[in-house]
């Protein structure tokens, strides 16, 4: 899709307000556009409603200023720009137009070597490990390929590969299914937009609409999301476990029951905490910080041993050291026999009277078929639900996609007098734990340079100051265990159509958490601090800072993100509440099983990752059993 010659006009016109010349950063030139509309390209599903948010802001202006957009003068366009910044109904709108833009900004190897930021990365040689020759791209293989196995699993992230090595390691021909490709060290270039477009599902534009607008990535890979996660590795608190075992009734979900498979994720991960080093000047600020205020403060355990500190955990770790499922269990599953399938969507599971038999899909136009005496779905909280609805399948409930909660994420970025490099650390390996009781959990949430940019809620000349002292800045980020919840439905060209609307509470945790990440900021010597907050965009004292925490905030007015959906295809004893049962089997099929996040059953107010590693382990169990009995009754 090719801008018009009228949209290309508006766009340069927004070019020049929001992104003009600074003391050491040139203005948005031919580059810039370029760039941007190569992307628009690219992503026709975004081309369209960029087109349309830019004809929203041409014709908007006439009410206020008497003229189109495009034709006022700059001045007139800034102030225009910012008082839609502060309009509740078009602030999303306008975002909507610079994040992009802002990206293609910055995207670029000139600006990253006047702010003194390491641009790209150089591919590291070849690497052939053994247990490749386990994987097999399915367009490969015969129109109308039909294989048998004892399990098949659907999906390679943290449930998948989890108990696919689970089910290998115990003698079972476990076959994986991933629709995505296989990515190496030698993909991962270190820039983000790149790396989007690559291993992001829908380039990242995978977001859930109600009261606001919440973009939640997922990965699209061997590996899944644990491909552009921060790898960050908690235990579930004993407050979620009560929560399961008072209300919920799994009182089989205790810390004792769980105990050992936690211990042994974490011992196969080799979970720590970061080297101070690799934590960089980012954890001794936030450290600062909370000492003087007397908060509770750690480095948070992560999966990567050995991780420099490079900060690009979310786009492909580049040296190895995150232990992400495709460097970790999916090779340990293959090395124990098992087989991979890519690039194979999966649209259907195989049905024998209640009986899930194998599943079937598209690879390269053609249909392949796989047999199997179980199936493992592990496709994720938000497409996992997507396959069972298009199908009317363990839905006797009708709670198959309900229940989503998210951890609503949002964070700040504070600047100092002092080079702070955040860049050159990790991302979020830092914890400010003093307030988990009350359902947040800051963790660090420091991202690089076209990101950061494209976060931060300002423009103009403003904006161009504060990137020039982007070695300056520092973010930080906090998630809340919500009590909101969202829903998934079958969307257009079965994508899954996501409605969460943010509540009162929720809302409201968040904005204590902005006021208090705020207060560490300037305790540990902050100038200023942005928060990601509409109408309190730059806070430059306390009194500020009391001004956000007594405002009446709306969620449109809270720039919020979510990493963790969980939950829609919830685990319960009652087939009636409940999707799948305390085996993570379907109440409604048998021999077909959920493993991973959607079989949570509630919020868990920490990341998820290892929580569904550890409950796979534990399904993996429970499979093996049925398997056996299965060969069993055969047998007889």
């Amino acid at each position: 899709m090719k801008l018009m010659n009228a949209e290309t006009a508006i766009l340069k016109a927004l070019a020049e307000a929001v992104l003009p010349p600074g003391q050491i950063l040139p203005g948005a030139g031919e580059g810039t556009l370029r760039r941007l509309m190569t992307v628009l390209e690219e992503t026709p599903a975004l081309g369209w409603a960029y087109r349309g948010m830019l004809w929203t802001l041409e014709t908007q202006t006439t009410v206020r200023h008497g003229a189109r957009f495009s034709t006022l003068p700059l001045g007139k366009r800034v102030q225009a720009l910012q008082e839609i910044e502060r309009s509740d109904s078009l602030r999303l709108m306008l975002h909507g137009l610079l994040i992009p833009l802002k990206l293609a900004y910055f995207d670029d190897p000139e600006i990253y070597k006047v702010l003194g930021c390491q641009y790209a990365l150089a591919p590291p040689p070849p690497e052939k490990p053994r247990w490749l020759s386990q994987m097999t791209g399915a367009a490969t293989l015969d129109a109308g390929t039909e294989l048998e196995c004892d399990a098949v699993v659907v999906g390679t992230g943290a449930g998948g590969a989890a108990v696919a090595t689970g089910l290998a390691k115990r003698g079972h021909a476990v076959l994986l299914v991933e629709e995505g490709a296989h990515f190496t060290r030698a993909d991962f270039n270190g820039r983000p937009m790149a790396m989007m477009q690559k291993m992001y599902r829908q380039n990242g534009l995978t977001a859930a609409v109600g009261n606001t607008v919440i973009p939640i990535p997922l990965g699209k890979g061997v590996g899944g999301t644990t491909l552009i996660n921060s790898g960050t590795c908690l235990r579930l608190p004993e407050s979620t476990l009560a929560h399961w075992r008072d209300d919920l009734g799994l009182s089989e979900l205790s810390s004792e029951s769980l105990a050992p498979f936690y211990d042994e994720v974490e011992k196969f991960l080799e979970v720590a905490p970061s080297s101070k080093q690799a934590l960089g000047a980012a954890a001794e600020l936030i450290a600062k910080g909370c000492d003087a205020l007397g908060y509770s403060h750690r480095p948070l355990p992560r999966n990567a041993p050995g991780c420099d500190g490079q900060g690009l955990c979310c786009f492909g770790c580049p040296t190895d050291a995150k232990r992400s499922t495709n460097i970790s269990y999916v090779p340990a599953a293959l090395g124990a026999g098992g087989q991979l399938l890519t690039g194979l969507r999966i649209d259907r599971v195989l049905m024998e009277g209640d009986r899930a038999v194998g599943v079937t899909g598209t690879a390269g136009g053609q249909r392949v078929t796989v047999k199997a005496r179980v199936v493992v779905l592990a496709c994720g909280s938000l497409l996992t639900p997507v396959l069972l609805l298009k199908q009317g399948l363990a839905n006797r409930s009708g709670q198959v996609g309900c229940n989503l909660s998210i951890h609503p994420a949002s964070a700040a970025v504070g600047i100092f007098d002092q080079p702070t490099n955040a860049w050159r650390s990790v991302p979020q390996g830092y914890a400010i734990d003093e307030f988990h009781a009350e359902g947040i959990l800051f963790e660090g949430a420091n991202a690089p340079l076209d990101l950061s940019g494209a976060a931060i809620n300002a423009l103009g000349p403003g904006f161009i100051a504060l990137m020039e002292r982007y070695n300056h800045s520092l973010g930080f980020g906090f998630l809340v265990k919500d009590s909101s919840r969202g829903r998934v439905r079958v969307g257009v060209q079965g994508l899954p159509l996501i409605s969460y609307w943010l509540n009162a509470k929720d809302v409201a945790l968040m904005q204590r958490a902005f006021g208090i990440l705020a207060r560490v900021f300037f305790a540990a010597g902050a100038r200023e601090v942005l928060p990601f907050v509409g109408g309190f965009d730059r806070l430059r004292n306390l009194a500020d800072v009391e001004r956000l925490e007594s405002a009446s905030l709306s969620a449109r007015q809270l720039d919020v993100t979510a990493y963790h959906p969980l939950g829609t295809c919830r685990m319960g004893k009652d087939p009636k509440t409940s999707v799948v049962g305390t085996t993570h089997e379907a109440h409604d099929v048998m021999n077909l099983y959920v493993v991973d996040g959607s079989a949570l059953p509630s919020s868990l107010g920490v990341n998820p990752q290892m929580t569904i590693m550890a409950m796979a382990l534990r399904a993996a169990g429970f499979i093996d059993e049925r398997l056996q009995g299965l060969t069993r009754s055969a047998a007889a």
